[in-house]
């Protein structure tokens, strides 16, 4: 072995395994991962990598699994204060006589702000190190997202129709372009468009929001073909079906997350396909609502990209994208009805790299390679639930994994250590959150 002068690093992370996420499915074992100045700059095994660095700070992990951390790559933070709050219901009795009668009475700034936090907390505790967001008073989940250094994707929602945030179509999208100016050059927020979907925005808003998204290379998220009852009432409209819609005014384009995309054909498939359009699949969200079943096999045998997220944890109601990979797995199994379909590798995929893709930061994030972010988590395989490990990438996938992160990096910051979040009082975030329980539990009893 060649002789080194050490080379001091911030950090340097050895692990049991290191899971790289890449084309090869590769898994590492007694590797170590050395990063500076906020980067990756080597992936070598442990016994190089004593002799070639020197770290100010080294984490020997001798049980665990190091992976990019997850993707989030749709959600409402915000809405982890209505937990709970009406479950059991179809999607629209769920929004119209309960959760959109309770944000006109109670979302706030200070909603948000607590809401955010609590959701910020759960998702770094289960590994999600980059979150996509829609939800009103996106300034203020960017603030929140900014103070605990988490990475996040905003689309600020636009609709035809007033609540807390603005009074119309004009004004949300005048406050997002605002937002947008705002973060336009930090390193861990992005923000577009959230168009909430084709049956809230018209023709005129969504060709407005096309326009501004071309001309600023912004994302534009938008709820699509999330039910069969969306694509009966386009038709007993005689309407074109909700994506072809969308390419009647322009928007498709490598940009566009299509999010749910339950009830979709072949015409919709090839138009995904044509545009390099993402689909961003909520399975367990999905499942609880009835509203369908996304058929990611055949989208991923067309090439499409396609990204997990875990919706709004009103109607999950969790955010734990280890779930969302386990769900993704079995249901694309048994839709199929082909044990093959959706392997353990493809999924932990959908939870990293196929969302950086969709969120269109894959240059930065979504798979540990030198030169991007140090956005990274390791999961301890240790538990008894975890025994015997045959198999690492698989356990990861199949087995309940939320609870076994111990540690979360992003950019190179560490933001859990030994389960334990770094930069939370959880105490008062749990005395903020009851007492919005106290206010939101009146707001529905009303």
């Amino acid at each position: 072995m060649p002789e080194y002068n050490p080379q001091l690093v911030d950090s340097l992370i050895h692990a049991k395994w290191v899971i790289p996420v890449d084309a090869a499915d590769s898994v590492l074992q007694d590797h170590a991962v050395a990063i500076n100045d906020n980067q990756i700059i080597d992936i070598l095994p442990s016994a190089e990598a004593t002799e070639r660095y020197q770290a100010n700070n080294t984490f020997d992990l001798s049980d665990h699994a190091l992976i990019p951390g997850l993707i989030n790559a749709h959600g409402h933070a915000a809405m982890t204060l209505m937990r709970g709050l009406a479950d059991d219901l179809p999607l629209m009795e769920w929004l119209n006589e309960h959760i959109w009668p309770a944000e006109q009475r109670l979302v706030c700034d200070d909603f948000v702000a607590c809401g955010t936090e609590l959701a910020i907390a759960e998702m770094l505790l289960s590994g999600t190190t980059c979150f996509s967001d829609m939800y009103f008073f996106p300034d203020v989940v960017a603030r929140v997202a900014h103070q605990h250094k988490i990475r996040a994707h905003i689309s600020p929602p636009v609709l035809e129709f007033p609540s807390a945030w603005a009074a119309n179509a004009d004004e949300y999208i005048k406050k997002s372009l605002k937002v947008s100016d705002n973060y336009r050059n930090h390193p861990l927020i992005q923000v577009g468009f959230g168009p909430h979907a084709p049956y809230t925005t018209s023709d005129d808003s969504l060709s407005r929001i096309g326009m501004l998204a071309n001309e600023l290379d912004a994302s534009i998220q938008i709820h699509l073909h999330e039910t069969a009852q969306e694509i009966t009432d386009t038709e007993a409209n005689n309407s074109p079906r909700p994506l072809q819609r969308l390419a009647d005014l322009n928007l498709l384009s490598p940009r566009l997350q299509c999010v749910h995309m339950t009830q979709i054909n072949d015409d919709d498939i090839a138009l995904l396909k044509e545009y390099g359009c993402h689909v961003i699949h909520c399975p367990e969200s999905n499942l609880k609502l009835a509203s369908g079943i996304c058929p990611t096999t055949k989208l991923l045998d067309a090439g499409i990209n396609v990204a997990l997220g875990t919706d709004g944890a009103a109607s999950n109601n969790d955010l734990d994208m280890f779930g969302e990979m386990k769900a993704a797995a079995l249901l694309a199994k048994g839709f199929s009805q082909d044990a093959t379909a959706l392997p353990a590798p493809q999924a932990l995929r959908m939870a990293t790299i196929n969302g950086a893709k969709a969120l269109g930061i894959d240059k930065v994030t979504g798979s540990l390679e030198v030169g991007k972010a140090a956005d990274m988590i390791a999961v301890n395989l240790d538990a008894i639930s975890m025994q015997p490990v045959f198999n690492p990438l698989s356990q990861l996938v199949y087995s309940h994994c939320g609870q076994q992160v111990s540690h979360v990096w992003v950019n190179g910051e560490l933001l859990v250590n030994e389960q334990q979040l770094t930069g939370f009082d959880l105490h008062a975030l749990k005395s903020k959150v009851a007492s919005w329980r106290a206010k939101i539990a009146d707001c529905d009893n009303s």
